[in-house]
């Protein structure tokens, strides 16, 4: 009686704590909180609470210039705990993120009604650069007399050199001549086409010289340019004077003008003459949005000649444009990033605060370009500039601010993905899938419904037949049902429909194992066992069956939990688990609930009622001897 006593004492109080963690909507023990504004406060899954399902690819990178490598599993694990710690900090909720094989995260969203934040919040590698932006103004060089009129001979509109055009097809390898092109042919087509027209303009010996000064100057700039920025948009900054190059203008019976980079202008051996691409007249704006540009017929040798004519002199602009140099100042060197509204503006910004090295650093470099007109400094997320400020005095503190054209709650975002950490490598989103929270409710409320009609029916058929071992067997199950629902809510493990599938599956199993102990009971029984003997021999002998079949589904759900968690495929994953679950709580129903109820109620006078323990044939049933028949024997 002692030990059943300890027993019934222990279901109690897990019977209370299951119903202490469902009664309460969110429980806090510590720094831990479960529960929500959800069903019960269970973690519910896509399909029964609505959200956003992403599946994100990691891009290999390569170090130090050699070949891209995959992300390694302590890379993965990395990505995860920083999109994990963004999403929370951001307050969208908490995310479900799983590794999917080597290189595949998927991450659930469940409840989140604004999935283009998010994926922007996910997505970003974060990647924060201070660069030192020189900047030096156009320089019109007729104005400063650095090549005038006078040093330039002729500006003509002309086909393109010989020495120029890509090299011709090499001769047959037998050493004969090529077949002559058929008449039509596409190479007689293309013979036929109109030369494309470039601009030659001749110099003077000393304007030619001149003129190399500049380009080597502007060369110059223009390979510093290029191995220190990440040029994305390269013809809109070159319209916008940021690329050195060479503003053209020429004055002849139309006005034509060009921005030329450097490497645009070829000279061409023994003369003085350069070679200048021909700017050919751009479409006409679309009138609205959704209207096309009318095609535009570009100007062939005829047409540019005679756009130039006779006589026309030509304008050179020098634009030096700006380039941005890195001196070692990063996200990494961040200690703190966070959003407010400036004082005087009330506008957005990003305050910034540095660690010892970038305190250091952005106070040296600010020392040296205070009050320049043309320096500053530009900061850079993900290659995209943000803001180029004037430095008007040293800032030795250790601390910025990042202002100019974003909402606050976009400044609150950037803060987050600063101070989360940057992505250790870029990701690419593989699949969108959206879950309307109406389809989540509605498929949630169904599913309510199923297990409460399962549970009913069972209940229904177990008392009925088995009588008091089958009214045992549904409070078990009662029972059953309050701790699995518990430890999903404290693991917390997130229910989906299939999780709900095997939960109801995992009562079928329970069921099952009562049947083989009750079956077995009723065999002792007819053989003239006392109730609480058959209770014992029951349990003992069904236990082997019981174990041996719940260890083969836990194998089973091993099994796919482990491939499903390989390709990918969560809504198995999830039955899985908690199937398996479901399955060890069975067990423990089975055999320790209601073996313990049906010994309490075996040293009652209920024992007497033998017919009540079995579903037929109680007439069969030999006589119990009598407590005092059992003193005498």
């Amino acid at each position: 009686m002692r030990r059943n006593a300890r027993a019934l004492i222990a279901i109690l109080l897990l019977v209370v704590g299951a119903g202490l963690a469902l009664g309460f909507q969110t429980i806090e023990i510590g720094n831990v909180t479960r529960g929500g504004p959800t069903f019960l406060g269970l973690s519910l899954g896509l399909d029964l609470q609505g959200g956003s399902h992403l599946v994100y690819r990691a891009e290999p990178v390569s170090q130090s210039g050699g070949e891209p490598q995959p992300p390694s599993v302590e890379d993965m694990e990395s990505l995860k705990r920083i999109i994990e710690r963004r999403v929370n900090t951001s307050g969208l909720g908490e995310p479900i993120i799983q590794i999917l094989g080597e290189d595949r995260l998927l991450i659930q969203l469940p409840g989140v009604g604004d999935p283009a934040r998010a994926e922007s919040i996910i997505g970003e590698t974060a990647r924060l650069e201070f660069k030192h932006r020189r900047v030096r103004a156009p320089r019109n060089l007729a104005t400063e007399g650095i090549i005038t009129d006078a040093d330039v001979v002729s500006v003509t509109a002309e086909p393109i050199p010989d020495e120029l055009l890509p090299p011709s097809a090499p001769a047959d390898a037998s050493g004969g001549a090529t077949e002559t092109p058929q008449a039509g042919s596409s190479e007689e087509a293309q013979a036929e086409e109109p030369p494309t027209p470039v601009i030659i303009v001749e110099f003077t010996p000393a304007g030619a010289a001149k003129f190399d000064e500049v380009l080597g100057r502007l060369d110059a700039d223009f390979q510093e340019v290029i191995a220190t920025a990440n040029i994305r948009t390269f013809e809109r900054q070159l319209q916008a004077g940021f690329i050195p190059s060479l503003k053209v203008t020429i004055n002849g019976n139309e006005l034509i003008d060009g921005v030329v980079p450097p490497p645009g202008i070829s000279k061409l051996q023994g003369t003085n003459r350069y070679v200048f691409p021909y700017p050919q007249p751009a479409p006409p704006p679309p009138l609205e949005p959704d209207e096309t540009p009318v095609a535009v017929q570009p100007d062939d040798l005829a047409a540019a000649q005679n756009k130039i004519g006779d006589g026309a002199t030509v304008t050179f602009i020098e634009q030096p444009g700006r380039i941005d140099e890195d001196f070692g100042l990063g996200g990494d060197n961040l200690s703190r990033a966070y959003a407010s509204l400036h004082a005087t503006s009330d506008q957005p910004i990003i305050n910034l605060e540095f660690d010892s090295l970038g305190t250091r650093l952005f106070g040296e470099k600010t020392t040296q370009i205070a009050g320049s007109p043309s320096d500053s400094i530009a900061i850079f997320l993900d290659d995209q500039e943000l803001i180029a400020p004037v430095v008007r005095q040293p800032i030795t503190t250790g601390t910025a601010i990042i202002e100019g054209g974003f909402t606050l709650e976009r400044a609150q975002d950037i803060s987050l993905l600063l101070e989360g950490g940057r992505l250790p490598f870029p990701i690419t989103l593989l699949q969108r899938r959206s879950v309307d929270a109406i389809l989540g409710a509605d498929s949630l409320a169904k599913s309510v419904v199923a297990g409460g009609v399962g549970l009913a029916l069972v209940f229904l058929f177990m008392t009925l037949y088995y009588r008091v071992p089958g009214l045992v067997a549904s409070l078990a199950l009662l029972i059953y049902t309050a701790i699995v629902l518990a430890i999903f809510k404290l693991m917390p493990v997130t229910l989906t429909l299939s999780g709900v599938a095997a939960t109801i599956l995992s009562v079928g199993m329970a069921v099952d194992a009562n049947v083989l102990i009750f079956e077995r009971m009723k065999d002792e029984l007819r053989n003239g066992r006392t109730l609480i003997g058959a209770i014992n021999i029951g349990f003992n002998r069904a236990w082997p069956a019981i174990r041996d079949s719940n260890v083969s589904t836990l194998i089973t759900c091993a099994i796919l939990y482990y491939f499903s968690n390989q390709l990918g495929t969560t809504i198995v994953q999830g039955f899985a688990a908690t199937l398996a679950i479901g399955v060890m709580v069975s067990m423990f129903s089975a055999i320790v609930v209601s073996r313990t109820i049906l010994r309490v109620i075996a040293l009652t006078g209920l024992s007497r009622l033998l017919g009540a323990f079995v579903p037929t044939g109680a007439s069969e049933l030999p006589q119990q001897p009598t407590s005092a028949a059992v003193q005498r024997g």
